[in-house]
């Protein structure tokens, strides 16, 4: 009888949706090609949109070692090297999406107000066929982010798209750890309720602000206890060290500056109150989240000095986001804002490239600048831009190979590097798409699905898990 296993693991990954190209990315997780980043790579005749330093015609890039090792003309290729005509194409920085929710077996622990205990490193799915397609879109990098429910959620997790590869590859090396709060609608929970249970605290604005501060309140208190404990155990005195406490630890890394805060917010008067909070207890917000009225306190915000991740036009799918204006990104850029746009969905994170060109279109950005909102900005953002975000040497080759210009609607990516391996070739993709609709067939007959007794095969799993906690799909309505 033939071996089954393959199809239910095909399903799993998504086959019956995503027309084989879990296979492919297993494909080329292989031993060969784990070998690619130890094989230099030589692109030549491109046109190199370096991002930081200008953009570079009939240029050369040459990768080694997973890095970016020399950028010129005429440049030589190594002994072995693979040599990739790129004529007429574009190279541009692998995109980074500083809030997304691919991967995720799990988004929302909304039981508490205050989560901070919780980790998104713990749910991560290597399988989800989103990151294929995002890889194809010229995504290389994600900022997975805890949901929206609770006024102080989950801890984050900053990955590189190894798509094929166990959990561990997936890590950036590095990236500085963060957490993601909330303002507004969703932690207030003014969007749904939950027949027989007791409503949650808090259930208005004010109670959001009340839930951080008292938050912070305990974690300087936790901090002063340790601080204590340390000194008096530098003093040479026995004593018992205090009780370690999860939920505040993450808090107290945040008032040391070892933490970054991700902010999901939309109201002006929200993210000053959280901006204030944040001065208050002697911390900044890295990130304001979608910010979506964050045109109307630009100024407010780059004097805070928080970056802003937004929407190029995305609004009015729920009452704190009718303010909304297409104008937002490149207003708050003209401020002095680092500003950088996400997808905070599986399907627009594959069109960052086109969200970038709206930003554009409405605020009159030049084409560098634009291109910054999903390359650079978002590195700085997370901390990662010693790295990645732009195509200079030592810097890791995470870079992809458009057939047009990325702002334009007609480009498309042909090859996907990340640490100077390929994830994604379009090519190598078309090539196998006969092969895999052949396999499909043959799974699809295997005797496991074929109807037992008469009746309806058995059910194909789901494309992935379900990602939220609490039974049903509301928070799939606002915004996570």
């Amino acid at each position: 009888m033939l071996n089954t296993t393959p199809l239910r693991f095909a399903l799993a990954c998504g086959l019956a949706t995503a027309l084989g190209f879990g296979t492919l990315a297993q494909t080329l997780a292989q031993t060969p090609a784990r070998q690619q980043a130890q094989t230099p790579t030589l692109i030549r005749n491109a046109t190199l949109l370096t991002v930081t330093k200008g953009t570079l015609e009939n240029s050369d890039l040459l990768i080694e070692n997973g890095k970016i090792a020399k950028i010129g003309k005429g440049l030589t290729a190594p002994s072995g090297a693979r040599v990739i005509d790129a004529t007429g194409k574009y190279v541009l920085p692998g995109i980074i999406d500083c809030h997304s929710h691919s991967m995720l077996d799990a988004v929302n622990e909304g039981s508490l107000s205050v989560t901070s205990m919780c980790r998104i490193r713990d749910v991560l799915n290597p399988n989800d066929v989103d990151l294929y397609r995002a890889l194809a879109g010229g995504v290389t990098a994600l900022n997975l982010l805890h949901g929206s429910a609770n006024a102080i959620g989950g801890q984050n997790q900053v990955v590189k798209i190894k798509y094929g590869r166990p959990i561990e590859e997936f890590l950036f090396p590095d990236a500085p750890p963060g957490i993601k709060f909330a303002l507004g609608e969703n932690p207030k929970r003014s969007n749904f309720r939950f027949p027989g249970q007791t409503q949650r605290y808090p259930n208005s604005r004010m109670g959001v602000e009340e839930t951080i501060r008292d938050a912070f309140v305990r974690a300087r208190d936790y901090k002063r206890q340790w601080d204590d404990y340390n000194a008096a155990k530098a003093r040479g005195e026995n004593v018992v060290p205090p009780k370690r406490d999860l939920q505040l630890e993450p808090l107290v890394e945040v008032l040391e500056g070892k933490r970054y805060v991700h902010a999901h917010c939309y109201r002006a008067e929200e993210i000053l109150m959280l901006m204030n909070l944040a001065e208050e207890f002697g911390f900044r917000v890295r990130t304001l989240q979608h910010v979506l009225e964050g045109y109307k306190i630009a100024r407010e915000i780059a004097r805070h000095g928080a970056g802003a991740s937004a929407f190029a036009d995305f609004w009015s799918y729920k009452v704190e986001a009718y303010d909304a204006i297409p104008h937002d990104a490149a207003l708050m850029t003209r401020a002095g804002v680092i500003v950088s746009l996400n997808s905070d969905d599986d399907g627009r994170a594959r069109r960052l490239n086109m969200e970038a060109a709206r930003v554009m279109k409405y605020g009159d950005l030049t084409e560098n600048e634009a291109l910054r909102l999903i390359t650079i900005n978002p590195a700085i953002q997370l901390g990662i831009d010693r790295r990645v975000g732009s195509l200079e040497v030592g810097k890791d080759a995470d870079l992809a190979i458009w057939t047009a210009h990325p702002l334009s609607v007609y480009a498309r990516v042909e090859t996907t590097f990340i640490d100077g391996e390929v994830f994604f070739d379009r090519q190598t993709d078309l090539a196998r798409r006969e092969a895999l609709a052949r396999e499909r067939a043959e799974l699809e007959a295997a005797e496991v699905n074929r109807p037992q007794g008469g009746g309806a095969p058995p059910p194909v799993p789901a494309r992935r898990r379900p990602a939220y906690s609490f039974g049903d799909n509301c928070m799939q309505m606002t915004k996570e």
